[in-house]
């Protein structure tokens, strides 16, 4: 029945019941309904305990239990729990921040989609599930059966380590693992495919008699026919250096336009960004291989060229060990083998070389065949948003820092940064798709916010006093930001003097680091403010870091540390429970890279 036609009649609601329904729908679009709906499902199977629709005993039930910091993991276990539904199985597809412990002891079939943050860190969401099962309190699961799937980067000395640390536990506790844990690279697709059908297959026919359903723990979010397998083609209005001329590094404010496509975002979202390769150093590198620009290969199943192919569908400025190797194998060089055997020496080699930087050094020929299967499959580049979409409606800004640098001779520069700041032309297409961030969200209005945000870092934090400004939130806003140099790399300064100037932001603390010959981070800031900063804390105020993960954010955390301790009047302990608590609370969130 339409809800235009909708009525009393035969219905279960008032007529003032159902004038209310349609006047809160009227203006909605599709997509807005469809969330709509979805939500109003899960309401009644959550509260229909008691009723006709029975609540699936645990032996009925698929959990697949998924730990993600970019979204990545989320999205697989999505797409492992839709494929289990298809097959008549009964799934609960809960996010590790909101899954019970207790829960444990219940389930005898467990699926695990979990990423691994920063140098083997679990990610934010999964840190509570991780540390419990690494307790004392853990359980004895002796009639658990389980599988692991891990997404880590090879480059990394700790790939996939946080699903390693599950497995392994889980195998400690008592549990049975169906299939052996799949840990995938970056591209990771053809891989999650695999183990999908295998671990489906292996559960299905324990599972498949039962065709209840039951309710995903989390939050409903509006679905989006756009998506990293099916991103938008959208326009790009323009990409405008915010830096100074003589600053260090080029800083682009990047404006897309999504309109028409009914593609929405919140603030803490992520931009998914496909780019294409430099078509100089494609070329480069087919005629140093030996190859033909022309030459047909086979990719995804269609046949192009291979100029293309290496164009469009792999990765060349991300250098990672397995390409290392792989180049030694096919070519014969034995100082380069020796090199990839090293698992230390060989992280070091990568730091700062490019696959171009290999083929240079290292020359040999290749067939096409040798170079694709050496390289990995192109993948999307994530950036926070920097914008509202009640400020700027249907377009999408980003904060993006071009990689450009001398090395070996050579200049090199990042593969998506260079795009969007000098390979795209304005008016063009590009194709994006939104990552959503449930671990990076504004609370309610009338909470106040402390942000820390240096350098691009300062990105989702133009968002967030977008959207409170355009909320008329009652919260106060604190922001410390530090860059290079106040002259130069001071972004969006304009716009920050004026949320001050209007009492969208009630305080600014700055630190330019190379202003005077004492460098100054925001750490810093953090410190000189402490007292200030641990009664807004004190008060109900969520904290939030965005930016560098692999030196900023621990300073940045250890300075927290301290000013709890001196202020808060705690031991070190004391002070990391304290800031622990925050972080379960959905008080403390960080989205570093």
């Amino acid at each position: 029945m339409l809800l235009q036609q909708l009525s009393t009649l035969g219905s279960p609601l008032s007529q003032q019941q159902v004038t209310s329904l349609q006047q809160a729908t009227a203006k909605m679009s599709p997509v807005e309904l469809s969330w709509v709906s979805g939500y109003l499902a899960g309401l009644a199977q959550s509260n229909s305990a008691g009723a006709a629709v029975a609540t699936p005993s645990p032996s009925a039930t698929l959990t697949v239990l998924y730990g993600s910091q970019t979204g990545n993991a989320k999205g697989v276990a999505t797409q492992v729990a839709n494929a289990a539904t298809e097959q008549g199985i009964s799934v609960n597809l809960v996010s590790m921040a909101n899954y019970k412990t207790k829960s444990l002891k219940q389930e005898t079939h467990l699926l695990i989609v979990v990423s691994t943050h920063g140098e083997g860190e679990a990610p934010d969401d999964a840190i509570q599930l991780h540390q419990f099962l690494a307790s004392k309190r853990a359980p004895k699961l002796e009639s658990l059966q389980y599988a692991v799937l891990g997404l880590g980067d090879t480059s990394y000395e700790f790939y996939c380590q946080t699903a390693i640390d599950f497995d392994q536990r889980l195998a400690a506790l008592g549990a049975q693992s169906i299939i052996e844990r799949q840990d995938c690279d970056v591209d990771y697709d053809d891989d999650v495919a695999k183990w999908q059908t295998s671990i489906l297959e292996s559960v299905a026919t324990a599972l498949a008699q039962s065709t209840n359903v039951v309710v995903d723990s989390v939050a409903p979010v509006a679905s989006s026919q756009y998506s990293k397998q099916n991103p938008l083609s959208a326009t790009l209005l323009a990409s405008t250096k915010i830096t100074a001329r003589g600053a260090n590094r080029d800083v682009r404010h990047v404006e897309i336009s999504l309109a028409d496509s009914g593609l929405t975002y919140q603030p803490g979202d992520a931009l998914g960004v496909w780019f294409d390769n430099d078509s100089e150093l494609v070329n480069e590198l087919i005629e140093l291989v030996g190859l033909d620009a022309q030459e047909q290969v086979n990719v995804n199943d269609q046949t192009i060229t291979l100029a293309q192919a290496l164009t469009e569908s792999f990765e060349l400025t991300q250098l990672h060990p397995g390409f290392v190797t792989s180049f030694a194998q096919a070519t014969g060089h034995g100082e380069l083998a020796a090199i990839g055997d090293d698992k230390a020496g060989v992280r070091e080699f990568i730091a700062n070389r490019q696959v171009i930087d290999v083929v240079r050094q290292y020359r040999g020929a290749l067939t096409s065949e040798q170079l694709l299967a050496a390289l990995r499959k192109l993948t999307p580049r994530l950036y926070s948003i920097a914008s509202s979409a009640s400020e700027v409606e249907e377009e999408v800004h980003l904060t993006v820092a071009v990689v450009e640098y001398q090395a070996f001779d050579h200049q090199h520069q990042g593969a998506a940064s260079s795009f969007l700041a000098h390979r795209l032309d304005e008016d063009a297409s590009v194709r994006v798709f939104v990552e959503p961030n449930d671990n990076f969200r504004l609370p309610s209005e009338d909470k106040s916010v402390i942000m820390i945000g240096p350098g691009t870092g300062i990105a989702p934090f133009r968002a967030f006093l977008q959207q409170r400004d355009n909320d008329g939130a009652s919260g106060q806003n604190w922001l410390f930001f530090g860059n290079q140099h106040f002259t130069d790399d001071f972004l969006y300064q304009t716009e920050l003097q004026d949320f001050k100037e209007r009492g969208v932001l009630n305080r600014i603390d700055l630190a330019f680091s190379r202003d005077q010959e004492h460098k100054i981070y925001v750490q810093d800031r953090i410190k000189e403010q402490g007292q200030d900063l641990y009664q807004w804390l004190e008060q109900g105020a969520s904290l939030y870091v965005c930016g560098d993960g692999s030196k900023m954010a621990k300073d940045v955390h250890q300075a927290l540390l301290e000013v709890i301790e001196q202020y808060g009047n705690k031991s070190t302990e004391q002070a990391q429970e304290y800031l622990i608590e925050l972080r379960d609370s959905k008080r403390y969130q960080k989205d570093v890279y």
